[in-house]
């Protein structure tokens, strides 16, 4: 697994072979509806919002339908990247990026977690929570999705609430960390729903 700083060919190969032969087990084809029904009741659109790992993009489609206008997806993969930069290359409110989210520079109020974390390898964990705390405006947070289940090799890696509170802990409030109530179909009852609140001082 690269070094977090580094963006290896090889790490990119991996996951366009994965897009190239349509091995995207991860890809529900559709926004996640607990990721969804947190934007919903979220009022300030102008947010900036930062999508890790954004693959075909769902998420961000739905933010755009429910009239967000500062989105910024990254993935190291060609493929979606591509498809993606054709299919908003008008809009303004969305910017795209093939790059390796360790190496992404800005502020962000929101990042949204969607089938990211568990796509590193578990060695990087740390170096997300730090980037994801870099990156994050004051009061910043992420949303999003962890899997509440252990998988044989990977990726994806899984983990548990307890594993996952203690990585945090330092650097995030844990505002919500618990069983989701309303996962997609495929992954009902194996999901967390998390907001972790950026800790200002540690």
């Amino acid at each position: 697994m690269p070094k977090p700083n580094e963006v290896t060919k090889t790490n990119q190969d991996y996951w366009d072979k994965r897009y190239e032969s349509q091995q995207t087990g991860w890809d529900l084809g559709e926004a996640s509806p607990p990721i969804h029904g947190y934007f919903k009741q979220v009022e300030k659109k102008e947010i900036a919002i930062l999508i890790p790992g954004c693959g075909f993009g769902y998420e961000a489609e739905a933010l755009l339908a429910m009239g967000f206008s500062n989105i910024t997806l990254i993935d190291v993969a060609e493929l979606p990247v591509a498809e993606l930069r054709d299919k908003y290359r008008n809009n303004p409110n969305i910017k795209i990026i093939q790059g390796n989210f360790f190496e992404h520079e800005g502020e962000y109020d929101v990042i949204i977690e969607q089938t990211f974390f568990c796509a590193i390898d578990p060695a990087l964990r740390i170096d997300y929570v730090q980037k994801c705390h870099s990156l994050l405006a004051a009061d910043g947070r992420i949303v999003g999705l962890f899997f509440n289940r252990q998988f044989d090799g990977g990726p994806p890696f899984g983990g548990d609430a307890n594993e996952y509170a203690s990585l945090f802990e330092k650097y995030f409030e844990i505002n919500k960390l618990e069983p989701c109530y309303n996962s997609a179909g495929p992954r009902a009852g194996s999901e967390l729903f998390a907001i972790l609140i950026r800790k200002t001082y540690l």
